[in-house]
Parts: structure tokens; C-alpha cells; sequence
């Protein structure tokens, strides 16, 4: 298995990053690409820079390769909302490009990270995008012979995740504000699985069992999203204002994703998995960390001049 190249595209950002240490942890040679350099570039690993829309590029990366993930997309959704010809530019024809370069290199399986959005009919422009980015994926190897895996991620949460991403944005008004706002509906429902197990499963799926098959990633963690908010409240060690604004429901699902039936998933889920309460508090960690790394940067240095 060490002599096997596995290209992550998309693989500076906070789920790549992931699953480029849970390859390299299992023996595979990996080459990262993404726009920027990745921080968390591993001894062994290989980083290429470069843009998911020049195709030369990206069949340059995927070159020699046995397994290629594709992670590379707009994947807030607030974010797609706003922005259609960006959303359908970076998640379908970025999609086609890694497809294609994938198909010359004669890869052994090809890896499309999707979402339990496909089944919605919420989710705007994201979940249209990755609806047909799947249908791509599908027709490559219906035409060539590609074989495939087609991961479908609930709500992720843990290390490296930004403002994008729904437990660190809580966690962070946690702290800056002491208090969180949720853009919808408290009782709406969440299946949160901590990305270090949505990793070590991506690279599961690599086994022969699993090919042609698309997969849900949701972990074991059906919570409401106040309930959520109310365990994040009771690990701060100050009082946190819980808010819901009810009027920005429109594109996130609010109960169950599944209304559009695509292709079934079969649910993947590690018997043993990282706690939500243990996970909160490994993120809340991170942030106390970079806040206080931030904070020691901005220290003024001490001079001679003693005025006060």
C-alpha cells in the first residue's frame, strides 16, 4: 500500500486536511492541491499549489495516481445562496475537471465528497450543485468504468474549522459575545459526527466492498440544534443568551434532509467515535489557543521610553 499515491484536492481546508493525515496515517503516499499552501502539511506529504479550474493542472496532480478525493468547493451554504455562478463554477465544472483528470490517470476508485443536502429541497444552490456534481460522477462511470464513492457528510465539527462551519461559529459567540444566535429554528435536528471519524471512514470506503457505493456520514449524534447550544451554555464558565431567528429558514432543512430521492446511501458509522461533549471541549481548546496566540502577537514590545 506504501507505494500508492492518493491525490486530496481541496486539501488545505478543514475535512481535507483531515483526511490527507488519516491516509498518510495508513500508509498511502499523499499529494495535497489546493489554492493555498496547507497549514497542517504533514513530513512525507506532497503539496502542490494550483487552481481547480486549469485542467492541465489538475491532470499534472492527478498523475500516477491510484485513488483521488475530491474535498474542492464552496461549501457554506449561506455563502452558495449568494453566490450561483460561483457555486455552480467551483462544485460541478471543478468536479468535471478532477472527473476528467482522474479518468487519464486511470485511478482505481474516484472520491466525491457530497452532502446529506442532496436529499433536501432545501440548501439553495449548494445542494443543486453537488446534486448534479454526483450525477457526473455517477454518468463517468456508467461511460468509462471508473469506480467511484460518493460520501454524503452530515454536520461536521472539530480542529482547523472556521466561521463557516456551524459548532465553531457557536462556540466562537460563545466566547466573543456570551451568547449564540442561530439563524432558524432551535428544534430543527442535526446528526453531528467529529471529523477525525468522518476521516478515518473516508479512507474505509477504499476497501473493494465499498466501490460504486454512495455513503452516508452522519455519526451517531442526532441532537436539536438548541440542544446543541444548551451544552455549549453549560461548559462556558459564564452565562450564554440563547437567540433563534426564526425568519432565515429558508434553505436549511429543518427536521430530516430526505424529500428528493437520489440514488440510496448505505450509512457508514465507526463503533467506536469521538463524544459530542469531549469534541466541543477539544474545539473550545483550539479556539482558547489561537485566541491567546492572537493575543500575544499584539503585545507591544517594551522601549526605553517609560512615560506613562
Amino acid at each position: 500500500m506504501s507505494n500508492e499515491i492518493a491525490v486530496v484536492f481541496g486539501a488545505s481546508g478543514f475535512l481535507g486536511s483531515h483526511v490527507a493525515d488519516a491516509l498518510s496515517a495508513t500508509g498511502y503516499q499523499v499529494r495535497l492541491f489546493d489554492q493555498s499552501p496547507s497549514p497542517y502539511l504533514k513530513p512525507g506529504q506532497e503539496m502542490i499549489v494550483g487552481d481547480i479550474m486549469d485542467l492541465d493542472q489538475v491532470i499534472a496532480a492527478a498523475k500516477g495516481a491510484a485513488f483521488v478525493y475530491n474535498f474542492a468547493a464552496i461549501a457554506d451554504i449561506d455563502e452558495a445562496h449568494n453566490k450561483p455562478m460561483a457555486t455552480a463554477t467551483i462544485n460541478v465544472m471543478g468536479n468535471m475537471h478532477v472527473l476528467e483528470a482522474a479518468r487519464l490517470a486511470g485511478v482505481r476508485r474516484y472520491i466525491f465528497a457530497s452532502s446529506v443536502y442532496v436529499y433536501s429541497e432545501s440548501g439553495s444552490f449548494y445542494r443543486a450543485s453537488k446534486q448534479a456534481a454526483e450525477r457526473f460522477t455517477e454518468t463517468y462511470h456508467e461511460r468509462y468504468g471508473m469506480e467511484y464513492n460518493i460520501l454524503r457528510y452530515g454536520s461536521l465539527y472539530g480542529r482547523r474549522s472556521d466561521l463557516r462551519n456551524g459548532i465553531y461559529r457557536m462556540l466562537h459567540e460563545a466566547i466573543a459575545d456570551h451568547s449564540i444566535t442561530y439563524k432558524g429554528s432551535g428544534d430543527a435536528m442535526r446528526e453531528y459526527i467529529h471529523v477525525e471519524d468522518a476521516a478515518r471512514m473516508s479512507v474505509q470506503v477504499l476497501a473493494p466492498e465499498f466501490a460504486n457505493n454512495h455513503m452516508i456520514l452522519t455519526g451517531q449524534e442526532k441532537l436539536r440544534i438548541k440542544d446543541v447550544m444548551t451544552m455549549i451554555a453549560e461548559i462556558m464558565p459564564w452565562p450564554v443568551t440563547l437567540n433563534f431567528d426564526d425568519a432565515n429558514t429558508l434553505h436549511h432543512y429543518r427536521i430530516t434532509p430526505y424529500a428528493f430521492q437520489p440514488r440510496i446511501g448505505r450509512k457508514l458509522v465507526l463503533n467506536e467515535h469521538v463524544d459530542l461533549g469531549q469534541g466541543l471541549l477539544d474545539c473550545l481548546r483550539e479556539l482558547h489557543e489561537s485566541l491567546h496566540q492572537a493575543s500575544d502577537e499584539n503585545v507591544t514590545p517594551a522601549t526605553s521610553d517609560n512615560r506613562a
